[in-house]
């Protein structure tokens, strides 16, 4: 058995925080971009990592981007924090992935395809709060925390999947009395997000409503955009779409409105 110890030794990992980066993110915090555009500059790593993934082709910009002023001024206070938040996950990241069949290049493009939809979805429904664009951060934060309690137990995980032929959420359950959207409430707790973003995630798995009608409907475009990015054939054969079953009568109501939305450029 996983136990709770051990889930929270994990995820006290997240985020780590290097000098720089806490500085870019306070500035960033406080609306000053410029100042933080220099303090990440000072970081290689930190600044190959914005201009790799800022010109991932699902941004779309016709010219590649380097000047990070540049960069943070196109994402805006609400798109660099969300940004800066996915770098803290690629410092966790494990150089060599073992459970899930990932790798940093895989990986990124989960980041950049769940931060751009999200933000995406969110200034359609008109809404412009930094933590909830930052809240789908939260899933690849899980994915990491599973893969490294799967590891620590793979005996366990390989037994389960051969016998009973389990999926991985189902796995995660049996081992720990946990599933991946209770692994991203934890880290909300303790990234110290509001209350409200752990309502919004566990909402979002499709099976764990909200009375909040609010909270119910940001549920549902994240439920759908999650099953929609971990449909695709790449994240399919890694086994991330093991972790969210569809819900269509949860979705229903919206499945129309997102797909339009989806296929506007």
């Amino acid at each position: 058995m996983i136990t709770q110890a051990e889930i929270a030794s994990f995820i006290e990992r997240i985020p780590p925080t290097p000098a720089i980066l806490k500085n870019t993110l306070r500035y960033v915090e406080q609306g000053e971009l410029t100042k933080a555009a220099k303090t990440a500059a000072q970081d290689k790593a930190l600044s190959l990592y914005l201009t790799t993934l800022v010109n991932k082709p699902i941004y779309g910009f016709r010219n590649e981007i380097h000047d990070l002023s540049q960069i943070f001024g196109i994402l805006g206070t609400s798109g660099a924090q969300q940004v800066l938040f996915n770098y803290m996950m690629s410092l966790l990241s494990p150089a060599k992935w073992e459970l899930f069949k990932l790798n940093q290049t895989l990986f990124y493009d989960l980041q950049a395809q769940l931060s751009t939809r999200w933000q995406k979805i969110l200034r359609h429904l008109a809404i412009n709060d930094k933590e909830c664009e930052s809240a789908i951060t939260l899933l690849p934060a899980s994915i990491i925390v599973c893969e490294a309690l799967f590891k620590a137990h793979q005996t366990d995980v390989e037994q389960l999947r051969s016998v009973k032929l389990l999926d991985y959420n189902t796995i995660l359950y049996r081992l720990s009395k946990l599933d991946l959207f209770d692994i991203c409430e934890t880290i909300a707790k303790t990234w110290e997000f509001s209350p409200q973003i752990a309502l919004i995630v566990q909402c979002a798995s499709g099976i764990k409503p909200s009375a909040d009608p609010q909270i119910n409907q940001m549920g549902r475009w994240m439920h759908l955009q999650l099953f929609h990015t971990l449909s695709q054939s790449a994240f399919v054969e890694a086994r991330l779409n093991d972790f969210i079953d569809f819900q269509v009568e949860f979705v229903e109501e919206i499945y129309e409105e997102f797909s339009n939305l989806m296929e506007t450029p």
